[in-house]
């Protein structure tokens, strides 16, 4: 297996926790063990009791008990719970894709999506969002896309970096283009439940067809990526019985307080998210006044969905030259388009506490780049 270095992950190794401020994130604020306890009554006590042994390779079953509240049609023994989402997109992809066969992946992306179905043998055309488009998804591409030998359709929605979204009529066309192929659909569904407006929530795509897998874990909409927990929900038994047996050969099974802190997460969610949602809607409306003034430099799409968006720099500079002297001048950290393979963009999270600051060390960095 040749698996290309993940972009995203080297330049963040060095930055990542020195940088006094993250404007770059793609999670949501973060909380301690003791906070997320305190939300259920007597967890303190029974997490102090929980056993330190293995656990079950599928996941505990409080755990995916707990999951399938997700789902309308997925039952407990349709869940595989992974150490984080990558091991998840790692081994469903080895598991569904070989060599002879053509993938599908919605760009820009999470960089596994493509580079792990390469690894595995598989040829994929890139299916783009344009930021001309206002990130719009463009099903007639994706259709001009499809070969006979097409099994596999991915993509995350909503989107990660750009927050674009599926609207339910797109996402209804989308699975009946597949089942009509009998191609299978992977979505990444990590921001599900963190959409800014009722509105747009979508159903899951493992409720909607057959041959369909939704990937869930606890570090986005509900700001807890130091569980290390993720899953795929899927209604193919036989596909589910092949990840168990790939998971035996990395993580195996999972940490077994991680799996005791996600299901008591899951069953608070709604306190979670609305917390996050609240912090998501207070710095999207400080955003909106930072891009209207900064029009000049930065050009935004504003997302519908999750907490971060993938502004176009406007500035007679590359992008990795900003992120780095921003970094140096201000200690405020962005990510560049460059490590999505979209030079010309930068991530920026806003759903974190502290983005006000970070906001602030921003746009003094750009008031000495441009005064106004």
């Amino acid at each position: 297996m040749n698996l290309q270095p993940f972009k995203l992950e080297r330049f963040f190794a060095p930055f990542e926790f020195s940088a006094r401020y993250m404007l770059g994130s793609s999670d949501s604020e973060s909380l301690s063990i003791g906070e997320l306890l305190a939300l259920e009554p007597g967890a303190t006590e029974r997490f102090h009791e929980h056993w330190l042994g293995y656990t079950q390779t599928q996941g505990a079953p409080e755990l995916r008990e707990a999951i399938t509240g997700l789902y309308c049609t997925i039952a407990p023994e349709q869940v595989l719970v992974f150490a984080g989402a990558e091991e998840a997109i790692f081994w469903y992809l080895q598991a569904t894709l070989g060599p002879g066969d053509h993938v599908i992946v919605q760009t820009p992306c999470y960089q596994s999506h493509k580079e792990v179905a390469r690894a595995a043998g598989a040829e994929v055309s890139e299916w783009a969002l344009r930021f001309e488009d206002g990130w719009a998804i463009d099903l007639d591409a994706l259709e001009r896309l499809l070969r006979p030998n097409t099994c596999l359709i991915v993509l995350a929605t909503p989107n990660n970096p750009t927050g674009a979204h599926l609207s339910v009529a797109e996402q209804a066309r989308l699975v009946e283009l597949a089942r009509s192929r009998g191609t299978r659909l992977f979505f990444d569904e990590v921001y599900r439940e963190l959409e800014h407006h009722p509105r747009h929530r979508l159903s899951a795509v493992c409720d909607l067809y057959g041959k369909a897998a939704s990937l869930g874990v606890m570090s986005k909409s509900y700001g807890l990526p130091g569980l290390r927990i993720g899953w795929v929900a899927t209604r193919e038994a036989g596909l589910l019985r092949r990840l168990q047996e790939l998971k035996d050969y990395t993580s195996l099974c999972n940490s077994a307080p991680a799996e005791f802190l996600a299901a008591l997460a899951l069953r608070q969610r709604e306190k979670l998210l609305a917390r996050n949602l609240e912090i998501v809607h207070r710095n999207l409306a400080l955003l909106e006044g930072f891009f209207r003034r900064w029009s000049g430099a930065l050009r935004w799409v504003r997302p519908v969905a999750g907490p971060i968006a993938f502004p176009r720099l406007e500035l007679p500079m590359d992008v990795d030259t900003f992120v780095l002297r921003l970094l140096e001048e201000q200690s405020t950290l962005m990510v560049p388009g460059t490590v999505y393979d979209f030079p010309g963009h930068l991530r920026l999270g806003f759903g974190r506490k502290d983005m006000p600051q970070a906001l602030e060390r921003l746009e003094r960095f750009l008031s000495l780049l441009e005064p106004r």
